[in-house]
């Protein structure tokens, strides 16, 4: 089964207006697992479609929605996979993929028939991003021990964490998809502070391993204008193009980021001072 949602993009000082209903109506994802369904959001922030898989009971196959006007799903999209639960298997146009925890499973355009199941009765948790995509690139699985490692901030700040550049163009070639996952060592509790934007892309933020009872406040909107949303485990939140994407929690947590858009180069952004945001 699919369920599936419709988002439309904003404009910044539409945004402005937003009441905190309002606020997470339009960018915040709280459901994204729902019991043996397949969750999809599709936004037209650069078409990017953030979703869930929960195979507790049966296998689940992607099929397209009414969104796509597609034969099947992937006929116009490429697709990334991160499992943030148990070991799980993706077959793919029948190869099968097992996945543990925390690591990753790209899949090019043109790939007909994806099928999500559990192994060993342990239950995964699949995360994934789709983006359009013009060119078919090989389906590769990436592990962490492959993924590119970068360590950054420091807990003087609040801000020390590993990032896993795992399904970006340093790792593996896509279209416009890059995807990796960020941990926040114990103690610290700030990601992607200092903040900034890149009007060449949008990002998708999904956060998990956050302890039962705790919250990440996450901050968007423009740096002269920011707003924030409250989330717990196992939620999504949109950010446009226009927007900062930061959080602070009560806890450390782990956080995947998702991009689409015209540019992939990592380190394009425009950095905003940290006393200078409002």
């Amino acid at each position: 089964m699919t369920n599936s949602e419709f988002r439309y993009a904003h404009h910044p000082n539409d945004v402005k207006k937003y009441t905190t209903e309002e606020l997470r109506e339009q960018f915040l994802i709280p459901d994204i697992f729902l019991k043996d369904q397949i969750k999809l959001v599709y936004s037209m922030y650069d078409r990017l479609i953030v979703g869930g898989v929960f195979p507790s009971s049966k296998a689940l196959t992607l099929e397209p929605t009414d969104d796509l006007k597609a034969e099947y799903f992937l006929e116009r999209r490429e697709l990334g996979i991160i499992n943030v639960g148990g070991k799980g298997k993706v077959t793919v146009d029948g190869t099968v993929y097992e996945l543990g925890n925390k690591e990753a499973l790209y899949i090019g355009k043109g790939s007909k028939e994806v099928i999500f199941d559990k192994v060993d009765n342990e239950q995964p948790y699949f995360y994934i991003n789709s983006a359009p995509a013009h060119h078919t690139y090989p389906t590769k699985k990436v592990t962490k021990a492959e993924a590119e490692i970068v360590e950054l901030g420091e807990t003087k700040y609040s801000n020390k964490r590993t990032i896993n550049k795992l399904l970006v163009n340093s790792v593996l070639e896509t279209c416009q998809l890059q995807m990796g996952m960020t941990e926040l060592h114990e103690g610290s509790v700030w990601n992607t502070m200092p903040a900034h934007t890149h009007e060449r892309r949008m990002e998708a933020y999904f956060y998990f391993d956050l302890e039962e009872g705790q919250t990440v406040s996450h901050f968007m909107g423009q740096p002269e204008e920011t707003r924030h949303i409250f989330m717990t485990n196992h939620q999504a939140v949109l950010s446009p193009e226009w927007s900062i994407h930061s959080g602070a929690g009560t806890s450390n947590y782990t956080f995947i980021w998702g991009m689409a858009g015209e540019n992939m180069d990592y380190g394009d952004m425009d950095g905003v001072k940290t006393n200078e945001l409002k």
